[in-house]
């Protein structure tokens, strides 16, 4: 894979403690990410895995070092900034899907360009929002007649692929992963995990991918581990 000079993702000497801790829950001196690697991030519950994604959503700041996205300081930016940023370059795949039971699938996918004009303009390069939506839903195996299903009619599996299209609509750069496969066997899991790595690659999209279960590492371009006891972050695997 060809690099750029710029990684899209940068860590350098990141701590993260929360309030009252005397330890840290993140400790990271050095992580750098290029656009369209994939990285898993495995370790067990309460070793600091959410934690890192929101560190890189910029929903925390580093309480040391810096996190630099696609250049970017996300400590520099105020609160609102960040949310912006995020909204702009980052898609979310989370751990329960977050999905608004009272719209239908397509407009669950659709919502995320509600908040950024950048994902909008690159949603309707070739059509628009609501195309570019359904296409999403039919290259994950989605027909079309259930793009207007309330997705609390829909099975676990096809609620997360609805979360994945949320996640990727508009091509952000930075797509990230909780745990999003912890629903599923093992056939279901694997299946995922191939039309995921099939998306992120057609648009470039640099992936951070975190599960408790050593299954992925042989997937993935890059692997890693936080330790539960130190917090730290261990070699590539």
């Amino acid at each position: 894979m060809k690099r750029q000079d710029q990684p899209v993702v940068s860590l350098d000497h990141v701590r993260f403690c929360w309030p009252g801790q005397t330890s840290d829950t993140i400790a990271i001196d050095e992580l750098q990410l290029h656009a369209g690697e994939h990285l898993f991030v495995r370790g067990s519950s309460g070793s600091g895995k959410t934690t890192l994604l929101n560190l890189l959503a910029g929903i925390h700041t580093p309480t040391e070092g810096k996190i630099q996205l696609l250049g970017t300081d996300l400590a520099s930016l105020s609160p609102s900034k960040r949310d912006q940023f995020r909204a702009d370059h980052i898609g979310v795949v989370f751990q329960q899907f977050n999905l608004l039971p009272y719209l239908t699938m397509l407009e669950n996918v659709t919502l995320s360009c509600a908040f950024s004009q950048r994902k909008r303009v690159r949603a309707t390069e070739l059509a628009d929002v609501a195309a570019s939506a359904r296409q999403l839903l039919r290259d994950l195996n989605l027909a079309d007649q259930l793009h207007n299903a309330p997705v609390n009619k829909l099975s676990v599996g096809q609620q997360q692929r609805v979360a994945v299209a949320r996640a990727l609509i508009g091509a952000p750069e930075i797509l990230s992963a909780d745990e999003p496969t912890s629903a599923l066997d093992a056939d279901n899991r694997d299946r995922f995990l191939d039309l995921l790595f099939t998306e992120t690659e057609a648009l470039g999209c640099t992936l951070v991918f975190v599960s408790h279960d050593p299954h992925f590492a042989s997937r993935f371009n890059r692997s890693i581990e936080l330790a539960a006891d130190s917090r730290e972050l261990a070699n590539d695997l």
